[in-house]
């Protein structure tokens, strides 16, 4: 891989670099074409990643279907070539870039932090225990299966290590070399990952359907179910009757929501990047924030402390909730796990939409300015938020017209549509909270408060009888800052002074512990949706009202949304937390 510059922002700085001497004969065209250029590759770029997700949705959406004579090995061939280029293009870019001195002259330092950084690798160790399930299900009877249903998760795991490298070291790039290959490859990355997930989200989907048809019916009808409707695996014709292929079976599936995760936060860093290909930072208007992370300091521990009793009781009431309603057919257990999960998310949304409030008001007094640099960081994690809070948006809607409209309304009904209601409030209120958060200025470091601090307690100290005996009713300055030629202090601006940064820290406690009790009860309602406990399919009025077809097809697209947006938001919160 070369060091030549092929387009746009790359020869626009060495253009930069002789502009002054080289002014006169400047083109005056020269800037608008290569902006036009910039725009060209981008394009192009788009145009391949919309055909290539078109095409892996349309395979992905046909293989859950019998009728369709699309097989789920023919989504994973896809998949497979998908993955084994985009490995081949990491290495071909870290290769390159590694030997041109000059591929990356400046980084942008909102990209990738750390906290986002972690949570990939999290997420993808996660997915690596998947692939190892997977890969020990399909061993089991590999007889029986074709060979891409073995490969295919061995792909995936190589797939996770390398890319999960690729994004630790280089999110932060601001490439200029071969900018068209680059904006190619990054968003085959992006493609490829969003292809990964809605293959994730269609199996699980599929999976679970057949489990609750399963729970319900005879082995032999559940057989003539799914050859006349729903595809089931391929694995499944096959005998899984060993105990160690059940654990393999089980363990897989119950990790799919951590590698969904990691796809859509892999997506999110790739987008970043493609973002900053040949974006010049001007290191003088572009302010790099050292932000420290420090958990136990400057606060009360009530938002760690509510939050993690929020936490602890929402898997309680999860753990109730799946033994309650998918270990038992009673009508008796399954609306009481109903009212348990409802009263439990309704007191949650409750609180949370009170501290976001709170934490609104809070920043109408704050004093920080906001943040109008250039942060394409910033404009996706809002992007997302609102984005993906559109699907809890749609679902909560979907509730409340059936319950509103169906008759008769019972406990069950009213409760559902409390909790629809507050689910709409708790996604505006919450993404107020955080957008606002995350267009503050971090705040100054303290030492530099603690340094004017001393020297006004100084001067308060030596001087506050002389401030207070030789001011007089004209309210002029004080006698020893005119003579020694500093700047007039009023008595008034000295107390103001005083007071001024532990009024400020008392503003950031209280925004350090909303934002910590809010990023735990994230977690919670994400943890809930992502393994297993899913009203929307237990409670029989959107089901009645709008059939078992749309209201099961409505839930399958929209719920994906709601829980990315969850965890979108506990990193987001971080952000905000720390930048508090």
């Amino acid at each position: 891989m070369g060091c030549g510059r092929k387009d746009d922002k790359a020869s626009l700085a060495s253009s930069q670099l002789s502009s002054f001497s080289h002014q006169s004969h400047q083109p005056p065209s020269t800037p608008a074409s290569k902006e036009v250029w910039k725009k060209g590759g981008r394009m192009f770029s788009i145009l391949l990643a919309v055909h290539l997700a078109l095409l892996a949705c349309t395979l992905v959406s046909s293989g859950a279907f019998e009728k369709i004579a699309v097989h789920d090995y023919d989504v994973f061939f896809l998949l497979t070539v998908m993955m084994l280029i985009v490995i081949i293009w990491i290495i071909f870019y870290l290769t390159g870039t590694s030997r041109c001195p000059d591929a990356i002259p400046c980084k942008d330092s909102h990209a990738g932090p750390i906290w986002l950084r972690g949570g990939l690798i999290l997420f993808a160790i996660f997915s690596l225990v998947m692939d190892v399930f997977k890969i020990g299900y399909y061993s089991s009877f590999y007889s029986c299966l074709s060979a891409i249903k073995i490969i295919y998760p061995i792909v995936q795991a190589i797939f996770v290590v390398v890319q999960t490298y690729f994004l630790w070291i280089s999110a932060k790039d601001c490439v200029h070399v071969h900018l068209n290959v680059t904006r190619c490859g990054l968003l085959l990355t992006l493609t490829t990952n969003l292809a990964v997930w809605m293959s994730a989200v269609t199996d699980e989907s599929v999976h679970k359907a057949h489990s609750k048809l399963k729970k319900n019916m005879t082995e032999e009808f559940f057989r003539w179910i799914m050859r006349a409707g729903m595809r089931s695996s391929s694995a499944e014709e096959c005998n899984c009757n060993s105990q160690i292929c059940q654990i393999f079976k089980n363990g897989y599936f119950w990790l799919y929501p951590f590698n969904i995760e990691y796809s859509l936060f892999a997506s999110a860093m790739v987008y970043v990047m493609w973002k900053n290909v040949g974006r010049l930072i001007d290191h003088h208007s572009h302010h790099i924030h050292h932000l420290k992370f420090r958990l136990f300091r400057r606060t009360f521990f009530v938002g760690i402390m509510v939050g993690l009793i929020t936490l602890v009781s929402g898997l309680g009431v999860l753990i109730l909730y799946e033994v309650q309603v998918n270990s038992s057919t009673e009508s008796s257990k399954k609306s009481q796990a109903l009212t348990m999960y409802y009263i439990f998310n309704i007191v949650c949304l409750g609180l949370m939409s009170l501290v976001c409030i709170g934490g609104s008001v809070i920043y109408r007094f704050d004093k920080r300015d906001m943040d109008r640099h250039k942060n394409p960081t910033r404009t996706l994690d809002v992007a997302l938020l609102m984005g993906a809070a559109l699907g809890q948006y749609a679902i909560s809607y979907y509730s409340i017209v059936a319950i509103v409209a169906s008759t008769p309304r019972d406990t069950i009904s009213a409760l559902n549509l409390t909790y629809a209601l507050l689910m709409i409030a708790q996604h505006t209120f919450q993404n107020i909270f955080i957008i606002e958060g995350l267009h503050r200025q971090p705040p100054k470091e303290d030492h530099k408060h603690d340094s004017h601090q001393k020297d006004l307690y100084g001067l308060t100290f030596v001087n506050i009888n002389a401030v207070s005996l030789r001011v007089p009713d004209s309210g002029s300055t004080l006698a020893a800052s005119t003579a020694a030629g500093t700047d007039a202090i009023q008595p008034s601006d000295l107390l103001r002074s005083l007071a001024a940064p532990k009024k400020l820290n008392w503003r950031r406690k209280f925004l350090r512990e909303m934002s910590m009790f809010l990023l735990l009860s994230n977690i919670i309602l994400w943890i809930m949706p992502a393994f297993g406990a899913r009203p929307q399919f237990d409670n029989d009025t959107e089901l009645n009202f709008y059939g078992d077809s749309m209201w099961p097809a409505i839930v399958d697209i929209c719920l994906p949304f709601g829980i990315f947006y969850r965890m979108h938001a506990v990193a987001s919160l971080l952000e905000v937390y720390i930048m508090s």
